[in-house]
């Protein structure tokens, strides 16, 4: 007679209990996304592409997918907290997180400068907007209805923070180690981190260093206008040096427009010295 031990009966309890768990949850989350209405449902279908796997929590997704725009509308109930913006909050230090990870280990023999100035370029604004535009993103995003037909949910600044809110949804529903997957795949496919050392594009910071290498003044960043609703702004924003006007910038957030304003002074600077 085969006899069977405790500790084999033990591990066969274990793997069924977990693959009964796991059976469970995708029951309940087939269930969570039948009550959808069908805009919902496609969107959570989407983002079933784009993780290849189910999701158990539509919810936490649709609200990552959320502007703030659509809290306004008289036709629903939400709290203030249900837009994208506390999930883009927690994406954006899983993303820094990750991103450091995995400079980590592609350059191990760098000093931290150099990593630091690398994770800037990889998860600054205008990165993730054209990963989130990558990703298609911007499709499936929800606002409001004063705000449909003003293409916000395409704009670089929005693209971004729902590309966070998105990460900050992935870890919450499936934890650390998908979302590190998920990541390190998009950068992998999308971004060439041996390239992007090689650019430079913080031109606030090039445009102080030669002010120093000139023994200038340090730039000088002032805010000329600020228009639109909150959820849409345009900054213009001028830099001088010595009170001499420089360059000017627009864009979505001041961060943009303070650097076109400084590069357009660089080539200004530059040129000059020609």
């Amino acid at each position: 007679m085969h006899l069977v031990s405790a500790d084999t009966t033990l591990l066969w309890f274990s793997k069924n209990l977990k693959n009964d768990k796991k059976m469970i949850a995708r029951i309940r989350a087939y269930f969570r996304k039948k009550t959808l209405n069908s805009i919902n449902q496609d969107k959570i279908v989407f983002l079933e592409r784009l993780f290849n796997e189910p999701i158990d929590n539509p919810s936490i997704y649709l609200k990552a997918l959320r502007h703030r725009s659509k809290l306004a509308d008289a036709d629903v109930s939400f709290q203030d907290t249900d837009s994208y913006e506390q999930l883009e909050f927690l994406g954006d230090a899983v993303l820094d997180l990750i991103v450091t990870e995995i400079l980590f280990e592609k350059f191990p023999d760098e000093n931290e400068g150099f990593m630091t100035k690398l994770r800037s370029k990889v998860v600054k604004g205008h990165s993730l907007a054209r990963l989130s535009r990558k990703l298609n993103l911007g499709s499936v995003v929800e606002v409001g209805s004063r705000a449909k037909g003003q293409g916000i949910e395409y704009s670089s600044s929005v693209l971004a923070d729902i590309f966070e809110a998105v990460i900050g949804a992935y870890y919450r529903d499936k934890g650390y180690s998908k979302a590190f997957k998920f990541i390190a795949d998009i950068i992998d496919q999308y971004v060439d981190l041996t390239n992007l050392v090689k650019t430079h594009d913080n031109y606030k910071s090039l445009l102080l260093e030669y002010a120093q290498a000139h023994k200038s003044p340090i730039p000088h960043y002032k805010v000329i206008s600020e228009k639109g609703p909150p959820h849409n702004k345009i900054f213009e924003i001028q830099v001088s040096i010595k009170d001499k006007i420089l360059g000017q910038g627009v864009g979505k957030n001041k961060k943009t427009a303070e650097q076109i304003a400084a590069k357009l002074a660089l080539q200004q600077l530059q040129g000059n010295e020609k």
